[in-house]
């Protein structure tokens, strides 16, 4: 008679093969840069998985071998997500930090994969490969060398149960509306030229509870900063603030941010009340994202996705060791997502509140302590932050912040100086991509949203044309790497909540302003990948900025970029610019300048201009015949 453990082994050994033969017969038909999946049975028992475990496969095949570390999924179930790089021969050998793990260790697979079609590239463009930097490191591409050009949308609570993902395509035509679901967000932002959203991951310490949006503890601990749940009250409840009082910031409670069946990122801890544990993940929540992550992937967007928002560091830095466990989490959404194509935020840092926040300096901190501990990221997708004001400014560059290799502005200003941040960004060595991730937002009534103080009504044509400007400015001033709009709903207010200060999601999405980024990536792209070697001109067009242009308004400036060989130049100009000369060009050459209508993206006629003698051409009139414009213009200039 065979003793228990026999059975038990052999049993084990019965259900890690099942499950690699049947990964392995799925890989007969493996395609490079599609995420694959091992999963495997832990024979150990933990208390809890997630501190306890630490489990990789090596993976090799050609010009490639690296640890791919994977993630625990709940029971006793362990995951790795990977992908293949170049067709060709791979194999990977498992293991984990527990040598007596019979189940994690030591298990083996081989597989094929093979290059896709070029008709199956043009029907999701992500096949081309993951995103990276271009060679001169100012711009993006697929890992074929086709450009990529980021034509984002801001769904910052995306991940939540406020898009709900259904597993049903929408109907032909979808127009927004209340019980506006995942995929019909998708599908509407798809056929506006889309091809990427803005997500954060988790929302840790936010709920709809007895507490104001913004409370501290009893022990002086900022627990949260959130966006408020409009309609719902709370003035009785009691909070506290740094000082140990009773206050609150205003009198909503905070949006909820669970996902679809009501699940937390994080168990709640029993020590510290209203205080995620930050050392007991909740798998389940992130099944839900999976879907939405392998959504978009179907249908060929690159989202940007976020570790938490700056608010919870308070808490997490009190009451855990926080590079330690700060930095698990970061690995394991990068475990969990790293086999996507997509752009990673280490932190949504868009305000560094006074009091209750953690400084930039201790997030770089803990995410060099993750670089350290972990590595960077294993198929080589961009590593940023959303910020306010500048990277640069806030985190310096390159070795000073080695986990970051990509550069945003944003947040605040919204205006005319965003511009400066991002041409001190294009002049860094080495160079690195840089992208506006929140610029003007259409619909949203705050003070840090109003260009020289303006605060036009929402979906107005001032409103619109402000989210016009930071598009076209925030490009031709270095930011190459595309663009990212945003309106008033990037906390998706949804069914069954008052707007309050935000509109509800399915308003915002039909606002004008989206319309016009496709117009944009047109623009940029409408001579191939050369806007990826355009280099700052703005200075050789005089004026380049009216005599009345505020520095922290929207109205007046006048960019150029311009490749060094002076063949090709992106031009942009505001609202009540002031017609220039531009200087600098191939002397006594002939120069075809065709302007572009923002809002329509026509293109006008070619004009045919000559330089003089030393280079200068002198435009002749904006459209319609006039030297000051009445609205702005995009244009380009071609050497003939």
């Amino acid at each position: 008679m065979k003793s228990q453990p026999f059975i038990k082994n052999l049993f084990l050994s019965l259900s890690v093969t099942l499950i690699l033969l049947s990964n392995l017969r799925a890989q007969e038909q493996i395609k490079i840069w599609e995420q694959q999946e091992v999963t495997f049975t832990a024979t150990g028992k933990y208390d809890n998985p997630y501190t306890e475990v630490l489990n990789w496969i090596d993976l090799k095949g050609p010009g490639f071998s690296k640890r791919i570390y994977g993630f625990w999924d709940g029971d006793n179930q362990f995951k790795v997500r990977f992908t293949a790089t170049k067709p060709g021969k791979w194999s990977w050998t498992s293991g984990s930090d527990q040598p007596g793990d019979s189940g994690l260790n030591g298990h083996q697979g081989t597989f094929t994969a093979s290059e896709w079609s070029e008709v199956q590239k043009k029907e999701n463009p992500t096949r081309r490969g993951f995103i990276r930097a271009t060679g001169n490191g100012h711009a993006l591409e697929y890992a074929d060398g086709t450009p990529f050009f980021m034509v984002g949308d801001t769904w910052l609570a995306g991940a939540t149960w406020r898009l709900p993902f259904r597993g049903a395509e929408p109907p032909e035509g979808y127009e927004p509306g209340p019980g506006i679901g995942f995929e019909d967000a998708v599908i509407y932002r798809k056929r506006q030229g889309f091809n990427s959203v803005s997500m954060i991951a988790a929302f840790p310490n936010w709920d709809s509870d007895i507490n104001p949006s913004t409370f501290a503890d009893s022990n002086g601990i900022f627990l949260r900063n959130a966006w408020e749940k409009f309609g719902y009250d709370v003035s009785d409840a009691k909070g506290f603030d740094a000082s140990g009082g009773l206050s609150y910031w205003g009198s909503f409670t905070s949006k909820n941010m669970r996902d679809e069946y009501g699940r937390l990122p994080f168990e709640m801890s029993e020590e510290h009340p209203g205080v995620s544990d930050f050392n007991r993940i909740n798998p389940g929540y992130f099944k839900s994202l999976d879907k939405k992550m392998d959504y978009l992937a179907e249908q060929g967007f690159v989202p940007l996705l976020e570790t938490v928002r700056r608010d919870v560091g308070p808490s997490w830095n009190a009451y855990f060791d926080f590079n330690e466990s700060f930095s698990r989490f970061v690995q394991y959404l990068i475990s969990r997502y790293g086999a996507h194509n997509f752009i990673f935020s280490g932190i949504h840092l868009d305000w560094i509140p006074e009091d209750f926040s953690l400084t930039e300096d201790q997030f770089n901190e803990a995410l060099s302590y993750h670089l350290e501990k972990y590595g960077p990221m294993p198929f080589g997708q961009p590593v940023t932050v959303l910020i306010s004001s500048s990277t640069y400014s806030v985190f310096g560059h390159d070795k000073d912040v080695p986990w970051l290799n990509m550069h945003s502005v944003g947040n605040k200003p919204r205006d005319h100086r965003v511009a400066d941040s991002l041409e001190i960004i294009f002049n860094l060595e080495p160079p690195f991509p840089a992208i506006n991730f929140e610029p003007y937002y259409t619909g949203w009534l705050h003070e840090i949203n109003k260009p020289a103080g303006e605060e036009p009504p929402a979906n107005s044509d001032r409103d619109n044309y402000f989210s016009r400007a930071q598009m076209y400015g925030s490009v031709l001033s270095g930011g190459l790497s595309g663009h990212v709009h945003g309106t008033a709903s990037y906390d998706i207010t949804t069914t069954g909540e008052p707007e309050g200060a935000r509109p509800h999601i399915w308003e915002a999405m039909k606002y004008r302003s989206a319309n016009y980024m496709q117009h944009l990536e047109n623009f940029m792209l409408s001579e191939g990948d050369k806007y990826q070697e355009l280099t700052l001109a703005r200075t050789d067009v005089i004026p380049n900025k009216a005599p009345d242009a505020p520095p922290n308004g929207l109205d007046g400036w006048n960019y150029m970029m311009r490749t060094s060989d002076k063949k090709l130049a992106l031009l942009y100009f505001e609202n009540k610019s002031v017609l220039p000369v531009l200087n600098n060009f191939s002397p006594e050459k002939e120069y075809e300048l065709v302007w572009f209508d923002t809002e329509t993206g026509e293109w006008h006629d070619p004009i045919i201009l000559r330089a003089d003698d030393s280079g200068t051409l002198q435009l002749p009139s904006f459209p319609g015949g006039s030297k000051q414009s009445s609205k702005d213009w995009a244009a380009k200039l071609i050497l003939k």
